[in-house]
């Protein structure tokens, strides 16, 4: 059975025209400017390290520099009128319970 692959083998090959395979056809795209498409692909990494490197920085001190903090508001009383009792109770869901 092997012998049988073998001459299919060499037979193929005879009929080919040649005794060693022929080499894959290289394909040439429109654009043959290898160089110039390595050199754009570098370019846009380096960009890309640069804006992570600035947008890491400028995070950071945004951050580290804090916020304000403001008073507390006055307790104006007119901001929590109950006209009528929620079914829960008399303090609001969210509120702390004040219980006289």
């Amino acid at each position: 059975m092997a012998m049988a692959m073998v001459r299919s083998g060499l037979l193929r090959t005879a009929l080919r025209g040649g005794s060693r395979p022929s080499a894959p056809v290289k394909r040439n795209f429109s654009s043959s400017a290898r160089h110039d498409d390595a050199r754009e692909a570098e370019k846009w990494e380096k960009i890309t390290y640069v804006g992570i490197a600035t947008c890491t920085v400028l995070a950071i001190y945004n951050l580290s520099k804090g916020h304000p903090h403001y008073e507390e508001p006055p307790p104006y009383p007119y901001l929590h009128i109950r006209n009528k009792e929620f079914p829960w109770g008399p303090d609001g869901l969210f509120e702390k319970k004040h219980h006289h």
